[in-house]
């Protein structure tokens, strides 16, 4: 399903924001979401996302800071993202970019 709102997105030139919770969960807060879904990624992240187990069965999402971040620092995590073929170029600027998000 994840798979086939991405190409939708894609094909509507929309950015989603999807999140893998678990081996066959995604949350989508592409239309619908915190303000959180915004977080930037970095290769150098202030911040580290931890999924949580909520007893009615549904994962929450939860950012957690690594440091003590200061007034107008931007919060960023580590995307994370699977190792796949075509790369998504990194822009985050840190000194130990990786260059890419995957």
């Amino acid at each position: 399903m994840a798979d086939l709102k991405q190409e939708e997105h894609e094909r509507r030139r929309i950015a989603d924001y999807m999140f893998r919770v678990g081996e066959d969960m995604i949350l989508d807060a592409t239309y619908r979401g915190g303000r959180a879904r915004f977080i930037n990624h970095s290769c150098d992240p202030n911040c580290y996302a931890k999924i949580i187990p909520n007893p009615n069965g549904m994962n929450r999402i939860f950012i957690i800071c690594k440091r003590d971040i200061k007034i107008h620092e931007e919060i960023t995590y580590d995307y994370q993202f699977e190792i796949e073929e075509v790369k998504i170029p990194c822009l985050c600027g840190a000194p130990n970019c990786r260059g890419t998000l995957n």
